[in-house]
C-alpha cells in the first residue's frame, strides 16, 4: 500500500493512495503521527486496508513529506559505481568503507514544493537516490535480516550545496540547506515492492534526462546499509536512509542549477516528485508577503 501525509481544507490527514484517489483514514487512525503508523504498522495494516473513505481526488490534495519528522535523516555517499567512476575522474576521492553523512531533518520538504537556491551557493545540485523508512525499532540487524526492519520506499533528492560540502568534514553543511530534502511523494511499503535492488531510477531538469539507473549499481546495497549503521546506533521507525546516487550529477560538467529549472525524479514503482528551483531572495519576498496570522 502507498501511504501519504495530505492537506485539504487547511487539515492535514494520513491517507492511502488508491490510483487516483485518495483514501482518507482518519476514521481509523484517529490523530496518530506517521511514526506511530509506522511503528505499529503489522497491528495497523488490516483496519487500513479496509478502510473504505471518504476519498477526495489525488489531484485535488496538496502531499506533504510523508514522514516531517524523522528522528535521523542519513545518507551516504559514494555508492554507485559509475557515480565513483565520476567522481574519481573528478579528483574526489574514493572511499575504502561506508560513507555516512547527515541531512539535518530540518531540510525535509514536500515533493512538490520548490527547492531554494541559497544565495550562498553557486553550485546546487541534484541527486536522486532511493530512500528506505525503518519500519522497527532495531540495532545490531544482520544483513540477511535487515529487509525485515524496512516499512517502505520513497523518493529522496539529496539536493546538494557543493560549494558547502568542504565546509564541513562530513558534508553535513552542504547537504542540510532548507529545502534541499524533497521526499516522497508518499511511502510505498516493503511488500509492495518484488526488488528494491533492481529499480530503475530517473530524474530530469527541465525535461533533460539527466541520471538514469537502476539500484542494482549500488556498491553497498540498503541491507549493507542496515546492517553497517545499526552496528553503531539504534534504528527508530520512521528514520529515513538516502541510499546515494547514480553517475549523471551535475557536478562533472559544471552544469549546476538556477532559479527556475524543474527537477522530475521518478523511481519504478514509487512514483514521482518534481521540484522547480526558486531563488532564496524571491523566496523570502513571498513568504514576506504573506500576513502573519
Amino acid at each position: 500500500m502507498k501511504l501519504a501525509r495530505f492537506t485539504i481544507h487547511g487539515s492535514t490527514r494520513i491517507g492511502r493512495v488508491d490510483g487516483p484517489r485518495m483514501t482518507d483514514l482518519t476514521q481509523v487512525l484517529g490523530d496518530r503521527t506517521m511514526r506511530d503508523v509506522i511503528a505499529d504498522l503489522d497491528r495497523l495494516r488490516a483496519p487500513i486496508m479496509a478502510c473504505d473513505g471518504p476519498f477526495h481526488a489525488l489531484d485535488a490534495v496538496r502531499l506533504e513529506i510523508p514522514v516531517p519528522d524523522p528522528q535521523k535523516f542519513l545518507a551516504i555517499g559514494m555508492n554507485y559505481a559509475r557515480h565513483a567512476e565520476e567522481a574519481r575522474a573528478a579528483g574526489i576521492a574514493i572511499p575504502e568503507t561506508q560513507m555516512w553523512f547527515n541531512k539535518q531533518v530540518s531540510c525535509l520538504n514536500a515533493p512538490f514544493d520548490p527547492v531554494v537556491k541559497p544565495d550562498a551557493s553557486d553550485k546546487m545540485d541534484y541527486e536522486i537516490e532511493l530512500g528506505v523508512v525503518i519500519g522497527r525499532r532495531c540495532r545490531h540487524v544482520r544483513r540477511e535480516e535487515a529487509r525485515g526492519v524496512i516499512a517502505g520506499y520513497l523518493i529522496v533528492n539529496d539536493v546538494s550545496a557543493r560549494d558547502w560540502l568542504p565546509k564541513s568534514p562530513t558534508f553535513t553543511l552542504g547537504k542540510s540547506f532548507d529545502t534541499h530534502g524533497p521526499a516522497g511523494p508518499w511511502i510505498t511499503t516493503d511488500d509492495e515492492i518484488a526488488d528494491p535492488l533492481d529499480l530503475r531510477m530517473q530524474l530530469s531538469v527541465n525535461g533533460e534526462l539527466r541520471q538514469d539507473a537502476r539500484t542494482n549499481d549500488m556498491i553497498y546495497d540498503i541491507y549493507d546499509q542496515i546492517a553497517y549503521l545499526s552496528t553503531v546506533m539504534t534504528l527508530q521507525p520512521g528514520d529515513i536512509l538516502a541510499t546515494g546516487t547514480p553517475s549523471g550529477i551535475g557536478a562533472p560538467t559544471g552544469r549546476f542549477l538556477v532559479p527556475g529549472d524543474r527537477m522530475e525524479l521518478e523511481i519504478e514503482g514509487l512514483g514521482r516528485i518534481a521540484c522547480e528551483v526558486a531563488a532564496e531572495t524571491a523566496a523570502a519576498s513571498a513568504r514576506a508577503a504573506v500576513p502573519a496570522a
